[in-house]
């Protein structure tokens, strides 16, 4: 198990596959064997091919997937987003969370905002009743901004939330060059 990752952008080919993982790191009762299930507070999808495909078609921005053995293990979406890079669509199999994937992960797609676009800062949005989410990122040198938005209520692609007080945060962390 010890074998590197291996990361590559992903493809038309790999779009099944990516909302295979997604699913099943925040819904359903597969979820719940990682700490980043949403199961809890939402039901309903967490993407689709719809948005895969969007990603896949914007400039500056791909879908990073991390394999070993050629098994999918984790991906994340990176992109250029208001002169920053924006981080999302992150997913690590449930089995394997708390193995240190996502941490490469999250690494890589920092290497590819700083270095290949030379963005000055990487931005995500987290729900804000995700405590240990937010401290997994705020270990990693992001840090909360306060800035929030509202869910997107009544919008079934985002999922179908069964509580009434649910926000995104925006975390920063400001890349720094070589």
């Amino acid at each position: 198990m010890n074998q590197a990752l291996q990361f590559r952008a992903a493809n038309a080919a790999d779009i099944d596959a990516i909302v295979a993982l997604v699913e099943s790191a925040y819904r359903g009762d597969v979820s719940r064997q990682g700490w980043t299930t949403e199961a809890d507070f939402l039901d309903g999808r967490r993407t689709g091919a719809d948005d895969v495909i969007a990603c896949l078609e914007r400039e500056h921005s791909r879908i990073v997937l991390a394999e070993r053995d050629g098994q999918l293990l984790a991906c994340a979406h990176v992109a250029e987003e208001d002169g920053a890079g924006y981080f999302g669509m992150f997913s690590v199999k449930p089995d394997l969370q708390g193995g240190g994937i996502g941490k490469h992960v999250l690494a890589e797609c920092e290497r590819i905002a700083r270095d290949e676009w030379q963005l000055p800062a990487m931005r995500m949005t987290v729900i804000d009743i995700r405590d240990e989410l937010i401290a997994f990122y705020e270990r990693r040198g992001y840090r909360r901004t306060g800035i929030t938005k509202p869910f997107p209520y009544g919008d079934a692609r985002f999922g179908l939330p069964t509580r009434d007080d649910l926000r995104f945060e925006v975390l920063e962390k400001e890349l720094h060059h070589g």
